[in-house]
């Protein structure tokens, strides 16, 4: 009995020595902790490109900034909407003496610098290309829509683009696009005329009968596609010639041997581009809406030589050869001759 009394007394006297250690220990660190928030208190280092460039205390509240500059750019600006930056600053915890200034206004402007700030706008294109530029969709499609309605002879040619660019374009009005692009539909097929002669040779006639009047020549076809509109009446009037379908660009090439006595035209005519080669005996050919011309008037082509590019200038509303026939001033079928 004497004997576990003993170790008892040894065993609380032990406990007892342990929670004294356990208490200076825990004072120590009290005092030790005191001591350092008297003198230190905690920030972030900041660092880019292996640089200290400051200290901050609100790190979430930096790179919540930093963030909102690359996913929207600098607000201050109008149409900003993203920007680049070269490289994203690290944050380290550490201890510092208390007096040390924080100084992220100065860290933000360090990791923006040098930074490429993208703009956001949209384009009014004619044909694909750009012409006129507005900050807002609902702009554009006001500019287009108003087109349409004045019945603009470029309105099936005009779309709208998102752009993203480093540079904020020209912006323009509603009105001002309107003005610029407006134009006036045609009211009738002008006379052509003939450049050789200085004379006009104005259409005398259709020939919608089934008769074929002899040419005195045989022709090839000018361009290999899809023919997309034949000759003859439409309720909307008369189609003088054969429209045939093929890509933007594609080459076309005299169905016979003869003069080019006209080379030129208007983009924004009925034709467009055209040539019309002569090959006697009052026989011409007609080839229109193209987008490039390669013979000019007054040069002689034999059967099969390149003289034009297929496109859609003029009264068209896509990519295709309009050929036509005329015998003395009367329009004939093509299909009587060739396809």
């Amino acid at each position: 009995m004497f004997k576990i009394s003993t170790k008892i007394k040894k065993v609380v006297a032990h406990i007892r020595t342990s929670v004294k250690l356990i208490l200076l220990i825990l004072l120590s660190l009290f005092i030790i902790m005191g001591l350092v928030t008297l003198f230190y208190r905690p920030m972030y280092r900041v660092t880019l490109k292996g640089e200290t460039i400051g200290y901050t205390e609100n790190r979430e509240e930096l790179q919540k900034r930093i963030s909102d500059y690359i996913n929207h750019g600098d607000t201050s600006i109008a149409n900003a909407a993203f920007a680049q930056i070269e490289e994203s600053p690290n944050f380290s915890m550490c201890l510092l003496k208390k007096g040390i200034v924080t100084n992220d206004e100065e860290i933000y402007q360090k990791v923006i610098e040098g930074s490429t700030m993208y703009y956001h706008f949209y384009a009014v294109t004619e044909n694909g290309e750009e012409k006129y530029y507005t900050s807002t969709f609902e702009e554009a499609e006001q500019a287009v829509k108003e087109l349409k309605e004045k019945n603009s002879t470029n309105k099936e040619n005009l779309a709208i683009a998102e752009k993203y660019a480093k540079e904020l374009k020209t912006l323009d009005t509603k009105d001002t696009i309107v003005s610029k692009l407006y134009v006036e539909p045609v009211k009738e097929t002008p006379k052509v005329t003939v450049a050789t002669t200085g004379t006009t040779s104005s259409l005398k006639g259709n020939n919608t009968s089934k008769k074929k009047v002899s040419l005195g020549i045989s022709l090839i076809r000018p361009v290999s596609g899809t023919i997309s509109s034949r000759y003859g009446r439409r309720s909307s009037g008369m189609h003088t010639g054969l429209d045939i379908a093929a890509p933007n660009g594609t080459t076309i090439k005299a169905a016979a041997s003869g003069t080019v006595t006209f080379s030129g035209g208007n983009p924004n005519r009925s034709y467009g581009y055209y040539i019309i080669i002569s090959h006697g005996n009052g026989v011409q050919t007609y080839y229109c809406h193209c987008s490039k011309l390669l013979v000019s008037a007054g040069t002689k082509v034999t059967q099969g030589q390149p003289i034009a590019k297929v496109g859609k200038t003029g009264n068209a509303t896509g990519n295709h050869l309009h050929l036509e026939i005329r015998v003395n001033g009367v329009t004939q079928n093509p299909q009587n001759y060739i396809y």
